[in-house]
């Protein structure tokens, strides 16, 4: 599935300095490999990525790319790995130079992290069980695992 990119969408990369463009190339090609239908849009002025009810930002500032949305028990061990870029509950800030020794199997851990199995992945609801709710009917663009890409 090839993911759409909306003008405004694109006129906003576009302005992206020449020196950060690389870095945000490169994290939001990584998020559209792990999620190649995610819906592509803005939100907050930036590049946003939403897959099921999951979305992530990754937009440029003026020292570098910053990257909001993630969940720390949701990131694949990348702040652990990497706790000088987290600069508050859900931003990481990467100049570009920060970038360079960390290999794209690391950022996939922001965008398709191990996410438990769905308990119920055919969403067929328990008797009497409200949709919505856990083990009812699931909503439309329900998360599921990403796929990721062979190891480089």
């Amino acid at each position: 599935m090839t993911t759409v990119m909306p003008p405004e969408v694109q006129a906003t990369i576009d302005g992206i300095p020449s020196g950060h463009r690389p870095l945000f190339e490169r994290l939001h090609r990584l998020i559209l490999t792990a999620h190649p239908g995610a819906q592509v849009t803005l939100s907050y002025k930036m590049p946003a990525c939403k897959a099921g009810n999951r979305r992530l930002y990754v937009g440029a500032w003026n020292m570098g790319i910053l990257v909001g949305g993630w969940q720390k028990d949701r990131d694949g061990g990348f702040t652990s790995r990497h706790p000088e870029l987290v600069t508050s509950k859900a931003t990481l800030q990467l100049r570009d130079g920060d970038a360079a020794g960390i290999s794209d199997e690391d950022f996939l851990g922001l965008a398709a992290p191990p996410w438990p199995p769905d308990p119920n992945p055919a969403g067929v609801p328990a008797k009497g069980t409200p949709a919505g709710s856990p083990g009812g009917p699931r909503p439309f663009g329900a998360t599921h695992q990403a796929g990721l890409p062979p190891a480089r």
